[in-house]
């Protein structure tokens, strides 16, 4: 009394609907890219820049928040920086924050 009958319904779209189904999930991952990702590699590209141009006495600021000179640079991972006179420690590339005062390279005579 209460049960009404069911009726097939017609399959349509086919191709083109599983197609369109998709949109929508490539266009986030279109946004997500560019609003996400793109700026970030960008960001670690010019940290890396930064990092790798690193040469004494060159003020710098540590992820820790010490500031200090940069005294030797030691290899490819590490840094001495004096972080008062006669206080140096050996800081991690990848820790360095910033750079407030860039050196000038030395002129070649």
């Amino acid at each position: 009394m209460f049960a009404t009958p069911a009726f097939a319904q017609a399959a349509g779209g086919g191709a083109m609907g599983a197609f369109g189904s998709f949109v929508p999930l490539i266009l986030i991952f279109a946004i997500m890219y560019f609003l996400l990702i793109r700026p970030q590699q960008k960001k670690m590209k010019e940290h890396k820049a930064m990092v790798d141009s690193l040469r004494r006495g060159d003020q710098v600021v540590t992820q820790g928040g010490l500031i200090g000179k940069v005294s030797k640079v030691k290899d490819d991972e590490e840094v001495e920086v004096e972080i008062a006179e006669g206080v140096k420690v050996r800081v991690i590339r990848g820790t360095i924050a910033q750079v407030i005062n860039k050196t000038e390279p030395a002129e070649k005579a």
